[in-house]
C-alpha cells in the first residue's frame, strides 16, 4: 500500500491511530494478530534443513546406495560401516554449519536496538519487534528506524538511506505529502526499516513492519534466489555421478561376464559389490567436511566467519575481489587530517590562535558529543578534543541562544552565543558570506586573491580524498548573524586508509587477483582514496554505466578498477558484467539493497559490524572487522584448502584405482581377492586417517604467489596424471605379489589375500609423501600427519596379529613375508617417484600459467 501519497489524517484514518499514539493494550493485540517485527530471513536456516544439506551430493548419493546393496545381499558388517561413515560426516557439516549460522543470529539479536515509541500517551522504550502499524515513534540522531513509517514532525530530520538505497548522502526528511509516482529513493516524507537517523529529531507514524517493510520485501525476493554451486561442490557433484556411473557400467560388465564363466550368482554378486566399493572413495566426503571445517576455524580466528563450509574453498578460487571502500578499505570513521589557516597548511594543532579559533568554532558549531553525533561532526568535536580543548566546558561557558539549523539546500549551520555568530559549512558557502579573514596580525579584508588561494586549497584538499569544511564567525549583534563574517579556515577530514590495506592489496595482486573499489562517492574522493591504498586507474562513475548496454559495459569493467557515484543497481551489473566475462568473483557488501548482488557472486562478503541483517543473511563469509586485509588472509586459507582438497582427492582416486583394476583383473581370471570389508578397511585406514591429516597440512609458501586457478577444477590434468600413475603402478606391482604368492593355486588363499591386503596399505602409507611433494608441501610440516600414518600400521598390526583377524580373513605375516612386501615397494618407487616429479612439474608450469593469463 502507498502510503506518502496521502494527507496524514488520512494515514491516521486507515491505521486506526492518532498522534498520541496507541495504549499498550491496543499494541498488544495488534502484535498477537499481526505477528512480531522481524526479517524472516533474519532466522537463518533450520537445523533440519542444514542437517538435510550434509545429504545432497552426488557422491553421499553413491555410497547411500552401496550402503543399501551391501545390506540387500547380506554383507550387514559392510552396510553398517558405510552407515556410520554418512552419518558421522553428515553430523560433523553439521555440527560446523549450524554453529556459522547461531554465529550469525547472534549477531543480528546484538545488533537488535530498541525503539522509543509513545505508548499511552507518554515515551517508552520498546524492542523493534514489539513495533506495530499506528505506533507513533520518536527519532533522534544516532537511532536506527524500526519500521516503514510516515513522518508527521520535523525538526532538521536528516536520514542515513544508504544500506537502502545506496545514496551515500543523509536525505532530509519532512511531513509534506508527495506524487504517487515518487520512487522509493525519493519519498522524503517516508523513514524506513533498516536506516538510520544522522541528525535532528522528528516523529513518525509506523505504516509497515517486518517482511511487508522495504527491507522485507528484499528479503522476500532473496528467499526465492536460487543458490549458486561453489566450485568444490560442482567439482565433487561431478565425481560422485561419474563414480556412479562407473560403478553400474562395472557391475553390468562384470555380473553377467562372471556367470557365463560359471561363476555362482551369488558369488558373481560378491565380486560387483567388492568392485562398488573399491571403486567409492567412502573417506573423501569426511575428509573434505574436515579439511573446510579447519579452514572455518582459521578463518574464525582470523575474523571471517564462514556460514557455508565450501565457501572457504571458493574464495581461494576467485580471480576478482569486488570491495566497498568506506569501513573495508578505510576505518570507517571521521578524522581531521589538516587545518588551513591564513596563509598556511598543518597537520596538527601547534598552539597558534587562529587553529584554536577554527577548533574552537568547530566545537560549538556542532551537536555531537562523547555518545553521538553525525560522523563529520563527531570528528570535530574529537579534533577539539585532541588538542586540549574541554568542549564541555566551553560550552558552558559560550551556551548557544539561537541556531539556524543545517539543510541541504543551506549547505551551512549558523549558531548563536553571546559573544559571537559562528558558522561551518561548504567553504564556497562560507565564503560567499565573508568580506573580512582572521590572519595572524588580525582581521583583514578578504580580497580576490586570498579567495582564490583559499578556493585553490579547498581543491587541493579534495583532491586528496578530504572533506573540507569552511568556519567563519562575526562579533554578536544585530543585522543579518549569516553576513559580513569573518572567515577563519578550513578543516579537512577524511575516512583514513586502512594502514594495513595497501600492502594486502598488493599481495592480493601479486596472486593474480584484480581488486575493484565500488563506492558511492564523487570521482575525485575515489580516485584519492584508491591511489592511497595502491589501486591506480581510470574512475568509472554510475551515471556513465547507466549509458552503457551489457557488451560495453563488459569491456570496461575489464580495464576499469575504481567505480564512483555507484548504487546497489550499479553494483549488480558490475557483477553480472564481470561473470559474463569468465571472471570467479567476491563482492562485499553491507546494505539490504547489496543483497541481491552478494546473493549472486560467486562468494558474497558481508560487513559484520555496520552490515544489516539481510545483506549477512545472504552472504557467504562475514568479516567481523570489515577489514580488507581479512579477505586477502581469507584468500590465502581457501587457496591452501584446495591445496588439501586436490591432494587427498589424488591420494584417495589413485588407491581406489588399483582397488578397482585388481578387483576386475583378479575377478576375470577367477579369482574373488580382496572382499569388501578389507577394501573398507583400506580405504578408511589408509585413506581415511592419513587423508583426515592432509586436511590439516599449512599453506605451501608459494600458495600466494600463484595465479587463480583457470583449469576445470579438482579433477584436472596433473591429478589425472597422478592418479594414472600412481593406480597403475600399484596395480601391475600388486598383481605380481598376487600371482607370486597364490603359486598357482586354483582359488584365493588367505596367505595371498592378506599379503595383498597388507601390500596396500604399504604403498599407500609410501605413496602418501609423494603426492604432498606435488603441491609443494614440506614433508615434515605436519606433526599429524606422522601420527595419523603411525596409527594406521599400528591397526594395520592389530588385524594380522589379534583374534581380529578372523572377521577379515586375515593371517599373521612372516618377516620373509615383510620382505617380499617392501621389495615390492622398492620395485615400484622408482615409477612413484618419476610420476611425482613429472606431476610437480605439471602443477608448477600450471600456476605459472595462471598467473601470467590471470587477470
Amino acid at each position: 500500500m502507498a502510503w506518502h501519497d496521502r494527507p496524514v489524517a488520512a494515514v491516521f484514518e486507515t491505521l486506526d491511530s492518532d498522534a498520541s499514539g496507541l495504549t499498550d493494550t491496543e499494541a498488544r493485540a495488534r502484535l498477537e494478530s499481526g505477528g512480531p517485527n522481524e526479517i524472516e530471513s533474519e532466522g537463518g536456516r533450520t537445523p533440519l534443513a542444514v542437517f538435510v544439506s550434509q545429504f545432497t551430493s552426488g557422491l553421499i548419493l553413491v555410497l547411500i546406495g552401496a550402503a543399501i546393496l551391501s545390506a540387500a545381499i547380506g554383507h550387514l558388517v559392510d552396510a553398517v560401516l558405510i552407515a556410520v561413515i554418512l552419518l558421522a560426516n553428515g553430523l560433523f557439516g553439521f555440527v560446523q554449519e549450524y554453529r556459522a549460522e547461531r554465529s550469525l543470529q547472534a549477531l543480528a539479536e546484538m545488533a537488535t536496538p530498541e525503539a522509543t515509541v509513545i505508548r499511552n500517551g507518554e515515551r517508552v522504550e520498546r524492542s523493534q519487534r514489539a513495533v506495530v502499524p499506528g505506533d507513533v515513534i520518536v527519532l533522534e540522531g544516532g537511532d536506527a528506524i524500526p519500521a516503514d513509517a510516515r513522518v508527521l514532525e520535523t525538526a532538521s530530520l536528516e536520514v542515513d538511506e544508504a544500506p537502502l538505497t545506496g545514496e551515500s548522502v543523509p536525505v532530509e526528511k519532512q511531513s509534506g505529502k508527495l506524487a504517487a509516482a515518487t520512487p522509493v529513493a525519493e519519498r522524503t516524507n517516508m523513514v524506513f526499516r533498516g536506516t538510520m537517523v544522522t541528525r535532528g529529531r522528528g516523529r513518525a507514524v509506523v505504516v509497515e513492519t517486518g517482511m511487508a517493510t522495504e527491507v522485507g520485501a528484499i528479503a522476500d525476493e532473496l528467499a526465492t534466489a536460487r543458490e549458486r554451486q561453489t566450485p568444490l561442490q560442482r567439482d565433487l557433484d561431478r565425481l560422485g555421478k561419474r563414480i556412479g556411473l562407473g560403478v553400474l557400467a562395472l557391475s553390468a560388465l562384470v555380473v553377467p561376464l562372471l556367470v557365463w564363466r560359471g561363476t555362482a550368482l551369488v558369488d558373481a554378486a560378491l565380486a560387483a559389490v567388492s568392485l562398488a566399493v573399491a571403486a567409492i572413495p567412502e573417506g573423501l566426503p569426511a575428509v573434505v567436511t574436515l579439511t573446510l571445517a579447519l579452514g572455518v576455524r582459521r578463518m574464525a580466528d582470523a575474523n571471517a566467519l564462514v556460514r557455508t563450509l565450501p565457501a572457504v574453498e571458493s574464495l581461494g578460487s576467485v580471480d576478482v575481489v569486488c570491495t566497498d571502500k568506506t569501513g573495508t578499505l578505510t576505518e570507517g570513521r571521521m578524522h581531521v587530517d589538516r587545518f588551513w589557516v591564513y596563509d598556511e597548511s598543518h597537520e596538527q594543532f601547534d598552539g597558534t590562535r587562529q587553529i584554536e579559533t577554527l577548533l574552537t568554532i568547530g566545537a560549538l558549531c556542532n551537536d555531537a558529543d562523547e555518545d553521538r553525533g553525525e560522523p563529520t561532526e563527531k570528528a570535530l568535536y574529537e579534533a577539539a578534543l585532541e588538542a586540549g580543548i574541554d568542549v564541555a566546558a566551553l560550552r558552558a561557558r559560550r551556551p548557544r541562544t539561537d541556531e539556524i539549523p543545517f539543510s541541504a539546500d543551506r549547505k551551512r549551520m549558523t549558531t548563536i552565543h553571546e559573544d559571537r555568530v559562528r558558522m561551518k559549512g561548504a567553504p564556497t558557502v562560507v565564503l560567499e558570506r565573508s568580506n573580512r579573514i582572521l590572519t595572524a596580525d588580525g582581521v583583514k579584508p578578504l580580497d580576490r586573491e586570498t579567495r582564490d588561494r583559499i578556493e585553490a586549497q579547498v581543491a587541493a584538499f579534495a583532491d586528496d580524498a578530504l572533506r573540507v569544511l569552511g568556519f567563519a564567525y562575526k562579533e554578536a549583534g544585530a543585522g543579518d548573524p549569516e553576513s559580513d563574517l569573518v572567515f577563519v579556515g578550513l578543516q579537512g577530514l577524511i575516512d583514513p586508509p586502512r594502514p594495513e590495506v595497501e600492502a594486502a592489496i598488493a599481495e592480493t595482486r601479486r596472486a593474480g587477483i584484480a581488486v575493484k573499489m565500488i563506492t558511492g562517492d564523487n570521482r575525485r574522493t575515489a580516485r584519492a582514496i584508491g591511489r592511497a591504498v595502491g589501486i591506480e586507474s581510470a574512475v568509472l562513475t554510475g551515471p556513465e554505466i547507466d549509458t552503457m548496454d551489457e557488451k560495453t559495459l563488459a569491456e570496461q569493467v575489464a580495464e576499469v578498477d575504481i567505480f564512483a557515484r555507484t548504487t546497489p543497481t550499479h553494483k549488480v551489473r558490475i557483477l553480472q558484467a564481470l561473470q559474463n566475462n569468465g571472471r570467479t568473483v567476491a563482492m562485499t557488501g553491507d546494505g539490504v539493497n547489496d543483497a541481491p548482488a552478494l546473493k549472486n557472486a560467486d562468494v558474497g562478503i558481508a560487513m559484520g559490524i555496520r552490515g544489516t541483517d539481510v545483506a549477512k543473511q545472504a552472504s557467504d563469509i562475514t568479516l567481523l572487522d570489515d577489514n580488507y586485509a581479512t579477505i586477502e588472509g581469507a584468500i590465502q586459507r581457501g587457496r591452501a584448502v584446495f591445496d588439501n582438497i586436490w591432494k587427498f582427492v589424488g591420494y584417495l582416486l589413485s588407491a581406489n584405482l588399483a582397488e578397482v583394476l585388481l578387483v576386475l583383473i583378479a575377478s576375470l581370471w577367477g579369482y574373488l581377492v580382496l572382499p569388501a570389508v578389507q577394501l573398507l578397511w583400506i580405504n578408511l585406514l589408509t585413506d581415511g586417517l592419513p587423508a583426515l591429516a592432509i586436511g590439516a597440512d599449512p599453506e605451501a609458501s608459494d600458495v600466494m604467489k600463484r595465479g587463480p586457478r583457470t583449469e576445470s577444477g579438482v579433477i584436472d590434468r596433473p591429478m589425472l596424471t597422478l592418479i594414472g600413475g600412481f593406480g597403475g603402478t600399484a596395480t601391475v606391482v600388486l598383481l605380481g605379489v598376487l600371482v607370486l604368492t597364490l603359486d598357482g593355486a586354483p582359488a584365493v588363499t588367505s596367505y595371498a589375500m592378506t599379503m595383498v591386503f597388507t601390500g596396500f596399505v604399504v604403498f599407500e602409507i609410501a605413496k602418501l609423501y609423494l603426492v604432498r611433494f606435488t603441491r609443494g608441501t614440506s614433508p615434515l610440516s605436519n606433526p599429524w600427519l606422522s601420527a595419523a600414518v603411525l596409527l594406521s600400521i599400528l591397526l594395520q598390526l592389530a588385524v594380522l596379529y589379534t583374534p581380529l583377524n578372523r572377521y577379515f580373513g586375515t593371517i599373521p605375516l612372516s618377516l620373509s613375508d615383510w620382505g617380499i612386501l617392501l621389495g615390492a615397494l622398492g620395485l615400484a618407487m622408482p615409477a612413484f617417484l618419476t610420476v611425482a616429479w613429472v606431476v610437480r612439474r605439471s602443477v608448477t608450469a600450471q600456476w605459472e600459467r595462471d598467473r601470467t593469463e590471470g587477470p
